[in-house]
């Protein structure tokens, strides 16, 4: 498959903080690609590098073939970039600020270009607005307009929906997978929801290195040699006694209490494991209302990673 952006090897370092650790991953042509970490992960800079803001110290990023510094423009040119900080000019109206935004670009037939930004990203009715006037959901509409001006065929999108709100949240995202079906997307984000809902591949980077880089069910079935089960009771139970009556189980890795009478027990092996449990329950005559296996989500995994245990 076409590969839109491929990173190699990318070091990055301020003073003596290494914020990215030559850390190598790639963007298919029809991806999205969420890019996702704990705040001060690296994940900024490592999109700012990608967009030509800032340079790397070492490494390697083509777009489209063309090396990020030896051929900027080029590069450039292909990408639609939405930074955090949305920097927008408050004191024009969106019209004018898109018709800016497109004439910066180069773009031959502004009008046109404005009309259709505004129209999918569902500013009609804000057009003749002054952006500083506009709620911050439309504000972000706004940046995603001005990101898609000159039809760029690579979005990057960082923390989209920072500081909306759930109406606003649901909105964005439905205008990214609606972008993501004609451009190929990476989609930065600390939001673990965010990058569930929209992304087809998962990049996890903490502490300036990437740790996983897979489909999201690649991420999820990570949980293969770690199994949690969940087990509730009758009544309210004393977790020493509980973490104790399990302790030589093997397999077994921690107990840890939920609520009162729930308990969530991690594993290593099997799932042969819950009939164990199940067989020291009867054996001491515990009164258990339920014993299951949990789903992993891709938050239990992601925290996993992030723990630095295997997921």
């Amino acid at each position: 498959m076409t590969e839109m952006v491929t990173v190699k090897e990318m070091t990055k370092r301020y003073d003596r903080i290494t914020a990215l650790d030559s850390i190598s991953f790639a963007l298919r042509k029809g991806d999205i690609l969420g890019f996702l970490g704990p705040n001060g992960a690296g994940k900024t800079t490592a999109m700012k590098i990608i967009t030509g803001y800032m340079p790397a110290d070492k490494g390697e990023v083509r777009v489209k073939g063309k090396d990020i510094t030896e051929d900027p423009i080029a590069a450039r040119n292909v990408i639609g970039y939405l930074p955090e900080n949305n920097p927008l000019y408050l004191d024009m109206t969106v019209d004018e600020h898109l018709a800016f935004a497109a004439a910066m670009r180069g773009v031959k037939d502004i009008n046109a270009a404005c009309r259709h930004a505004v129209e999918r990203c569902g500013l009609t009715e804000a057009r003749h607005r002054i952006v500083g006037h506009l709620s911050k959901g439309y504000r972000q509409r706004v940046g995603l307009a001005q990101a898609i001006i000159h039809d760029p065929e690579i979005l990057i999108l960082d923390e989209p929906t920072n500081g909306l709100d759930p109406i606003q949240i649901t909105e964005i995202r439905s205008l990214i997978r609606d972008l993501g079906r004609e451009k190929s997307v990476i989609l930065c984000s600390h939001i673990l929801s965010e990058v569930e809902a929209v992304a087809d591949r998962v990049v996890v980077i903490n502490r300036g290195k990437i740790i996983a880089d897979d489909t999201l069910e690649g991420i999820k079935s990570r949980s293969s040699g770690q199994n949690i089960f969940r087990i509730e009771f009758m009544s309210a139970k004393e977790e020493r006694s509980i973490a104790d009556a399990l302790a030589n189980v093997p397999g077994i890795t921690a107990v840890s209490r939920v609520s009162d009478d729930t308990f969530r027990i991690k594993t290593r092996g099997d799932r042969e494991i819950g009939n164990r449990i199940f067989q020291i329950a009867a054996t001491k005559g515990w009164d258990v209302a339920q014993l299951y296996l949990e789903s992993r989500s891709l938050e239990n995994t992601f925290l996993s990673l992030i723990e630095g245990g295997e997921a």
